[in-house]
């Protein structure tokens, strides 16, 4: 690809400093992988953390970042989706935010990549379940764990349905029951195929009792993800209900090598 495109790995962004770090990690694994410069930005949010939480070094917004580039004579862009499904801050947002920054530079091209999912979300790439049954096996060596795979909740019904397939694929993996469930949903009957909920797994026939592993359907620590995170929360509210004995999650998605692979597909499929 033309050097003179800029390669823009974009999350949806967080105010928690380590979601930051760890996304800008994983676009300098992906510069080395690719042999050129990738740049970690935010849809939202990334801005507003402390630059001194962050090395000194102040998070940027696509918004923002593509305004400087303007500002320097750049108009060529490339965004790699760090998003596993897709979520309509890809499928809605960003097409509403180009818009408005293609108003303010009418000849400004832009390539938006695929989200790690692949083409289907009936049929999601393998690597994905690959990262999930690595994590899985390292987190309860004995097998003996109820694995639940546990995602954010979504108002998009296709990215549910990737939830619901990679459960089946990893179950299929692991050979042994999992479990899909939503971390929260949106009130109203219109999303309750987010359902089962982490909170209410205990209503899951034959699921409750001994332990239970949350299998992290997650790329980067946040408020919902991690340590002290609202799935760690839920997991101990689950404890002290009496419903298992121990709640353990999984390593999260961003932390596994096969990451970048995939992400070094998605750019080389979108023309890099």
């Amino acid at each position: 690809m033309d050097a003179e495109i800029e390669v823009f790995l974009v999350d949806n962004g967080s105010l928690a400093p380590g979601a930051t770090l760890e996304l800008r990690a994983l676009a300098k694994g992906l510069s080395v992988q690719l042999g050129r410069e990738v740049e970690a930005v935010s849809l939202l949010h990334s801005h507003k953390v402390d630059p001194a939480e962050l090395g000194g070094v102040a998070a940027t917004i696509v918004k923002r970042r593509m305004r400087a580039s303007f500002a320097a004579g750049r108009r060529r862009f490339m965004i790699l989706p760090l998003f596993l499904g897709p979520s309509r801050a890809i499928t809605e947002y960003l097409p509403v935010l180009l818009g408005e920054l293609r108003e303010e530079c009418p000849e400004m091209e832009v390539v938006i990549a695929g989200c790690l999912f692949g083409n289907s979300v009936e049929r999601p790439d393998p690597r994905l379940v690959e990262m999930l049954s690595d994590h899985v096996r390292v987190a309860d060596q004995e097998g003996t764990m109820h694995v639940a795979l546990v995602d954010h909740g979504t108002p998009a019904q296709e990215v549910n349905a990737l939830r619901n397939s990679v459960a089946r694929d990893l179950a299929d993996a692991l050979g042994r029951r999992v479990v899909a469930c939503s971390m929260e949903r949106r009130e109203g009957a219109e999303y309750a195929f987010n359902e089962p909920l982490l909170e209410g797994l205990d209503a899951i026939p034959d699921f409750a009792g001994g332990r239970l592993l949350a299998a992290m359907f997650f790329l980067l620590p946040g408020r919902h993800a991690g340590a002290g995170g609202d799935v760690a929360q839920i997991g101990a509210e689950l404890v002290q209900r009496g419903i298992y004995e121990g709640v353990e999650s999984t390593a999260l998605m961003g932390r596994h090598p096969l990451l970048l692979e995939i992400l070094a597909d998605r750019y080389r499929e979108a023309g890099g």
